[in-house]
C-alpha cells in the first residue's frame, strides 16, 4: 500500500512538473530543453559581452575632443567633427583606396586558391600524399606575421635572398620586394594566400566531404569525366559555404591585415601600402588623437556592416539562401 501511494506521489509529481513546463513560452521551452548546449556557450557568450559588445559604450569618443584626465563623460562633445576632418584629409583616398584594392584582391585571388586545393585534396587517391599536402599547407596558418617576415626575408632580400639569387643568375638584376611601390602589394597578396589558403581549404574540404557520393557515382555511370563531376557536382554543392564565406570576408573588406602590413610595410611603400589601420594606430596611439582614431574604427564598422547587409541580401537572390 506504502509502495503505491510513493509511486502516485511520484507520478503526480511529475505530471505537475510536465504541466508547468507545458504552460511555459515555446522559447523557454526549447531553452530547458537543451539547457546544457546553453550553458556550455555560455564562456563565449560571455567574451563577446565582455571584450566585443561593452567597449562599443566608448565608441562616443569619436564624437568627443577626448581628453585622457577627463575621461569620457567629461570630454566635451564635438559632433561629426572628426569624421568631418578624416574625410577632407589628404590620405583619405590614399589610405582607403590602398585598403580596398589589398583586401579586394586577396578576396579575389584567396578565395578561389583554397578552392582549387580542396578539390584537388579530395580528388586525389593517396591518402598518404592527402596527409602531408594538408599538414605543409595548413602549418604557415600558425605561424605569426613575424616569423613569416623572417622567411620572406631570406626569399626576398636583395642582398642574398634565394629569389633574388635564381634572379642574379639568370643574369637579371635583384629586385627590392618589400621596398619597392611597384612589388609590395604582389608580395602582400602573395604571402598572405600562403599563409591562410591551407586554413580556408579546411571549410571547403568538410562541404565536399558533405556531398552525397551517389551523385558522384551516377555521373560516372552517365560517362561523366572527373572535370565535368567537379564542375556539375563538387562546386555547385560547396555553392552556400562560399557565399557565406564571401560574405564574412565583405564585412571585414575594410580590414587589409594590420598584422601583415605592419610588418612588411616601410616609408618608402607608405603610398601603396598604408590602409586605414596602420594609420589609425599612428595617430591614435603614437599621436593621442585617440578621438581622430576612434572615429575611423566606427567608420569601417558602420561600413563593414552595410556591406554584409547588402551582400546578404545579394546571395538570397541568387542561390535562394543567406547568412540570415
Amino acid at each position: 500500500m506504502k509502495g503505491t501511494l510513493v509511486r502516485r506521489t511520484i507520478a503526480s509529481g511529475q505530471n505537475g512538473k510536465a504541466h508547468q513546463a507545458a504552460n511555459l513560452p515555446l522559447l523557454w521551452r526549447t531553452i530547458l530543453k537543451y539547457r546544457w548546449l546553453y550553458i556550455m556557450i555560455i564562456p563565449a557568450m560571455a567574451y563577446f559581452i565582455i571584450f566585443q559588445y561593452l567597449p562599443l559604450w566608448n565608441a562616443q569618443i569619436a564624437f568627443k575632443d577626448f581628453k585622457p584626465l577627463l575621461g569620457v563623460f567629461k570630454s566635451p562633445w564635438t559632433g561629426f567633427d572628426h569624421f568631418i576632418t578624416f574625410f577632407k584629409s589628404f590620405y583619405f583616398t590614399q589610405l582607403l583606396g590602398n585598403t580596398l584594392i589589398i583586401s579586394f584582391l586577396k578576396l579575389v585571388f584567396g578565395i578561389p586558391a583554397a578552392i582549387i586545393l580542396a578539390v584537388g585534396l579530395y580528388e586525389t587517391c593517396f591518402k598518404r600524399f592527402r596527409a602531408v599536402v594538408q599538414t605543409v599547407a595548413y602549418l604557415p596558418h600558425f605561424l605569426s606575421w613575424v616569423i613569416m617576415f623572417g622567411v620572406l626575408l631570406m626569399l626576398l632580400s636583395p642582398g642574398d635572398g634565394l629569389v633574388n639569387e635564381i634572379i642574379k643568375a639568370s643574369g637579371g638584376k635583384p629586385i627590392t620586394f618589400l621596398t619597392s611601390p611597384d612589388w609590395f602589394r604582389f608580395v602582400v597578396i602573395a604571402s598572405d594566400i600562403w599563409k591562410e589558403m591551407g586554413w580556408g581549404t579546411i571549410l571547403y574540404l568538410a562541404a565536399l566531404m558533405g556531398i552525397d557520393p551517389s551523385l558522384y557515382e551516377a555521373a560516372s555511370v552517365d560517362g561523366a569525366s572527373r572535370i565535368q563531376r567537379i564542375w556539375h557536382i563538387s562546386l555547385p554543392g560547396i555553392l552556400p559555404v562560399i557565399a557565406i564565406v564571401t560574405m564574412l570576408r565583405l564585412g571585414h573588406i575594410l580590414n587589409a591585415g594590420f598584422n601583415q602590413i605592419f610588418v612588411l610595410y616601410s616609408l618608402p611603400v607608405y603610398s601603396v601600402g598604408d590602409i586605414l589601420d596602420t594609420w589609425v594606430y599612428r595617430q591614435g596611439i603614437l599621436s593621442f588623437q585617440f578621438s581622430l582614431a576612434t572615429a575611423v574604427g566606427l567608420f569601417k564598422g558602420v561600413m563593414g556592416l552595410v556591406l554584409v547587409v547588402a551582400a546578404n541580401k545579394a546571395v538570397k537572390k541568387i542561390s535562394g539562401s543567406g547568412f540570415y
